[in-house]
Formats: C-alpha cells, sequence, structure tokens
C-alpha cells in the first residue's frame, strides 16, 4: 500500500481540486475539546472551498449514551448512515478530511468511513496548516451539501475493529493484547489531565503520543520510519493484537 492511498499532500489537493473539483468532497473535522462550538465557527469564518463540516459531537460520536461508554463513543450507525446520506457521499466519491493540523480528528472520520466500506477516503497530511503554508484558496460561504442519486453506502462496523470496556479488560487480564495510549507523554504519566476526571492511564498500557507520528513540518514521518516503530513498541504481539485508545 503506497502514502498517497490514505493521505494526500496539500499540493495533490490544490492539482485535484484545480483538475476536477466535483468529483471531490471535502469534509473540516477541526474540533476543539475545551470550545465544542469553536471547529464550526472557524470552518463558518472560513475553510478550503467546497468543504463541509463534520463535528466530532453531533456527527462523529453518539453523546446520548452515559459516559460509562467514554467520552466520544462511536456514533450510532442509523445516525451515521443519515449523516452520510445527508452529506451526499456514495460509494464512487472521493472524501477528504482535514482538521488544525495533527490529522486525529480527520483520522476518525476516515476511520469511520473505511469502516462503512468506503475506500476512496483520504486525510490531508499536514491538515489546513499544510494547505495554508501554500497559500491554498479558502472560502467563507458555506457549500450546500451533494445530493446523491447513487446508492447510499450501508453502515456496518465489523464487532473485530473495536473493543468495549469489557472487552478490554478481559483481553488485558489474559494478556491477548498491547494497548498504545496516544495521549501526551504527560497526560500518560497522570502529571497533568486537562479533560478527563481522573489522571494516567490504563493499567498495562504503552505510551505513543500521536505527536511522535509527525515529523516537525506537521505532516506524517515516512511509512517504514512508523513501521519500525510501532514494531518495536509491540514487541512479540502480532498487529492484530494491538489495541489504540487516546
Amino acid at each position: 500500500m503506497s502514502r498517497t492511498e490514505f493521505l494526500i499532500s496539500a499540493e495533490q489537493l490544490q492539482q485535484r481540486l484545480a483538475s476536477q473539483p466535483s468529483g471531490v468532497q471535502l469534509f473540516d473535522c477541526r474540533f476543539d475539546l475545551g470550545d465544542p462550538d469553536a471547529g464550526r465557527r472557524q470552518w463558518q469564518q472560513q475553510h478550503i472551498p467546497g468543504a463541509l463540516y463534520a463535528d466530532l459531537n453531533r456527527d462523529l460520536s453518539d453523546m446520548s449514551l452515559d459516559a460509562a461508554k467514554g467520552r466520544h463513543p462511536l456514533p450510532d450507525p442509523a445516525q451515521f448512515q443519515r449523516w452520510i446520506n445527508a452529506s451526499g457521499i456514495a460509494a464512487q466519491s472521493e472524501v477528504i478530511a482535514y482538521d488544525q493540523g495533527p490529522g486525529a480528528l480527520a483520522a476518525r472520520l476516515w476511520w469511520l468511513l473505511r469502516a462503512a466500506g468506503q475506500r476512496r477516503v483520504r486525510v490531508l497530511d499536514g491538515g489546513l496548516k499544510a494547505w495554508q503554508r501554500i497559500d491554498g484558496e479558502m472560502e467563507t460561504a458555506a457549500p450546500a451539501a451533494r445530493v446523491s442519486a447513487a446508492p447510499v453506502i450501508v453502515w456496518t462496523l465489523p464487532s473485530e475493529r473495536w473493543l468495549d470496556n469489557r472487552q478490554l479488560r478481559r483481553a488485558l487480564n489474559g494478556s491477548r493484547i498491547v494497548l498504545i495510549d496516544a495521549r501526551e507523554a504527560a497526560r500518560y504519566r497522570g502529571e497533568v489531565e486537562p479533560i478527563d476526571p481522573v489522571a494516567g492511564h490504563i493499567p498495562g498500557a504503552l505510551s505513543r503520543p500521536f505527536f511522535d507520528n509527525l515529523a516537525a513540518d506537521g505532516c506524517f514521518r515516512p511509512a517504514e520510519e512508523l513501521r519500525l516503530a510501532f514494531d518495536q513498541l509491540r514487541g512479540d504481539f502480532a498487529p492484530k493484537q494491538v489495541v489504540h485508545q487516546c
């Protein structure tokens, strides 16, 4: 698999939009956990031309569930199906997601759509910051959602792709998985905790901050470099035994 199957550079996106803008569906995934409406406000102020807004709380999570399910549980399948349909995403759509830079929020939409069966979906490498570095065009008008006449995607989430709290606890107790914590190292160590009620980390979890996946310019490190780092971290565990959490 090549890097371009999952990521698109700002320069490549600029060329793609210049040659065939109607074939691309962009989603702005900017979000601030401390100010849940900030991302939408930023999108309303300016965004990459044609980008619709994907709200972490409203579109990509099911916030109606109780706290035991976590801060941002996966969206209800029917809810996500309605959002996909309203956004005009069809099987042949080329979907590109971006956020304010790190890529973690855009990657959530990428993962959900991949799980839904959408194969043509990528993350803008380096996010909006990379786009602005090349003086990419921005617009202020909110684009209309596209209505597709093609058959809609039927969203399913294969159970082997995720674990709930109980399944995770059993797997950890049985030493059948390696759990990798993507939060900042200081939060993993329990030195600071600005969001969650309890500091520290899940017993047995290994620390691999998300930002360690990025180079100095905010774009993802080469695949070979990332593969080596994760191979060293997971030790004797097979890739399918790795569980990621944030």
